[in-house]
């Protein structure tokens, strides 16, 4: 279950650095745009909002990678705080999506469902 918690709090890492990598980046592009379903004049104006947005979705997936790496080298402890930090973020920011626009539901759904796998996972590896 330790492999599978690692396995998935990755996947959930790396969605959040490609999340960054769009708001941070490619907020104005017609990417970013058809992305987040913005107008180029939405996008423009909050542009200094997604660029800080997007450093935020970077630190909870270097949290938890720094967690996965600790996990990996026995670091129990620390590692599974880590990765509990950084995917229970990921999963609460998840439901706060959904809650505030239904619509954003299948977002909601990419961004929340590896972290709460890998939640999971890592409370039946400690418990079990």
């Amino acid at each position: 279950m330790l492999v599978l918690a690692q396995v998935f709090a990755g996947l959930a890492a790396l969605v959040h650095v490609y999340i960054f990598v769009l708001e941070s980046f490619a907020w104005n592009t017609p990417r970013g745009r058809a992305t987040f379903a913005t107008t180029p004049e939405q996008a423009a104006s909050s542009a200094d909002l997604a660029y800080n947005q997007g450093f935020y979705n970077l630190f909870l997936a270097v949290m938890s990678a720094t967690g996965i790496v600790m996990l990996a080298v026995g670091v129990t402890g620390p590692g599974a705080a880590l990765v509990f930090a950084g995917a229970g973020s990921m999963v609460l920011a998840a439901v706060v999506l959904v809650t505030r626009n239904r619509a954003m539901a299948r977002a909601a759904a990419v961004q929340g469902v590896a972290p709460l796998i890998a939640i999971v996972a890592l409370t039946v590896a400690l418990v079990g």
